[in-house]
């Protein structure tokens, strides 16, 4: 009977379609006979929209994740010498925080690998954003990131295909079936890679607003509190951190122009909102490693973090000293009134960039490095007539004018200067509730 499966689609998609709780063998059989072929990609599109209408409890959440962290590898930094912990950030709009926090963490004698992926829509791929320095490469085989977290003790690189193959194949399906919004499967998705990636600790900065993957807050937390459930529950230290995505981070959305920023912040200078949540992110990471009673804001200052920037982007084939793409092509928008800066819309300016070529529509899509816009001004800023508000980059001019469209209601200027609303809105430090 070695040819007879324990259950069949059909009985697992009906279930769920019902309202059901699906066992934990009918979770680990259904992951399993997806990757096998077994369940076809119709059916397990089908049972993701169950799971999106019906829901899944936190023991089913923690089975689906477990089952695809074992569909395939599990890395392990056991024999490496040092503490290892890691950040995953749910994308957002001038998001370059991985670029200043990975080195600035590693200044302390950390291991951080940072197993990056490629951007996708409005949302910038932090290894677009490194692919930006001549020489640099994404690519390493297990052995040449070992040495290097030794030796520098950072590492950007792209992901092994090995780590759960079967989210892979599932995140594929959930694109093309309108099923991207499921909480349990966007919490199993990421939680299964950076489980498997083997760190002792993780940080998660969870975005909410316009230019966030959740634009709802309630969501996002329900998001934030399911993922750090999975990664206690796994035996991985995990926070978040909930972070205002309403507006872009920093003055750059791009690629080569976020690089040259991320480098500012680690000169010890850089935009205030780009400073504060690489320090809080790193706050975080320290004192889940043990470290505690240290600003990290100091190794911004005294240069540390600078030169393990300089030892990663080296060690991975990189000139830290070379000239960054520059754009050909450039047209400024200017204020048309005087007053402040009451909105900027993160999806409209990150949609603008990626109509400039800073993103791509598809996966296989190239970026054009040099795109982006530089924002002149911010929120509660002041304007005066003829004042540059942003400057749109890139390498072909013919894409401006649908960059410029998709502008049009994305900022406007009022009498008075909006409110501060703060840019880290909670902590989630334990699956029962938040602190601080």
């Amino acid at each position: 009977m070695s040819g007879v499966e324990p259950f069949d689609a059909v009985q697992v998609i009906t279930t769920k379609r019902d309202g059901g709780e699906l066992s934990t063998a009918q979770i680990r059989w259904v992951v399993d006979a997806f990757v096998r072929g077994v369940v076809a990609d119709y059916q397990m599109s089908a049972l993701a929209m169950a799971i999106l209408l019906r829901g899944m409890n936190r023991r089913e959440i923690r089975d689906l994740t477990v089952a695809m962290i074992d569909s395939g590898e599990r890395m392990s930094f056991a024999g490496l010498g040092k503490v290892t912990t890691d950040k995953h950030s749910t994308g957002g709009v001038g998001d370059k925080i991985t670029l200043p926090l990975a080195p600035l963490v590693a200044s302390y004698g950390l291991a951080v690998p940072q197993l990056s992926g490629r951007g996708l829509g409005h949302t910038g791929g932090t290894l677009d954003k490194m692919e930006s320095i001549p020489g640099w490469r994404a690519s390493l085989s297990t052995q040449e990131m070992m040495s290097q977290l030794h030796s520098v003790g950072a590492v950007i690189c792209a992901a092994g295909s090995g780590l759960a193959p079967a989210d892979k194949r599932l995140y594929a399906l959930r694109d093309v079936s309108g099923t991207v919004e499921a909480i349990p499967l966007i919490a199993s998705s990421i939680m299964s890679k950076k489980i498997a990636e083997g760190s002792e600790s993780l940080i998660l900065d969870v975005k909410f607003g316009s230019g966030a993957f959740m634009k709802d807050y309630a969501r996002a937390r329900e998001l934030a509190v399911t993922m750090v459930e999975l990664g206690t529950d796994a035996g991985v230290t995990t926070r978040a951190l909930l972070t205002d995505m309403s507006v872009p981070l920093g003055r750059t959305v791009g690629n080569a122009i976020e690089v040259a920023e991320a480098v500012e912040v680690l000169s010890g200078a850089g935009p205030a909102d780009v400073v504060e949540l690489t320090v809080a992110l790193a706050a975080e990471m320290l004192e889940m490693s043990g470290i505690t009673g240290v600003n990290p804001a100091e190794n911004l200052a005294n240069g540390k973090a600078m030169d393990c920037w300089r030892a990663m982007v080296s060690a991975q084939g990189g000139d830290p000293d070379a000239a960054l793409p520059q754009a050909n092509e450039s047209h400024t928008i200017t204020a048309d009134a005087e007053g402040y800066l009451s909105d900027l819309d993160a999806l409209a300016v990150g949609v603008a960039a990626w109509r400039l070529g800073a993103g791509r529509a598809r996966q296989e899509d190239p970026v054009d490095h040099a795109a982006g816009i530089l924002l002149h001004v911010k929120p509660g800023e002041r304007v005066s007539p003829g004042m540059p508000v942003m400057t749109l980059l890139t390498s072909d001019a013919d894409r401006i004018p649908r960059a410029i469209d998709a502008l049009s209601e994305a900022w406007q200027i009022s009498d008075t200067a909006s409110a501060n609303t703060p840019l880290i809105r909670e902590r989630i430090a334990a699956a029962s509730g938040t602190d601080r």
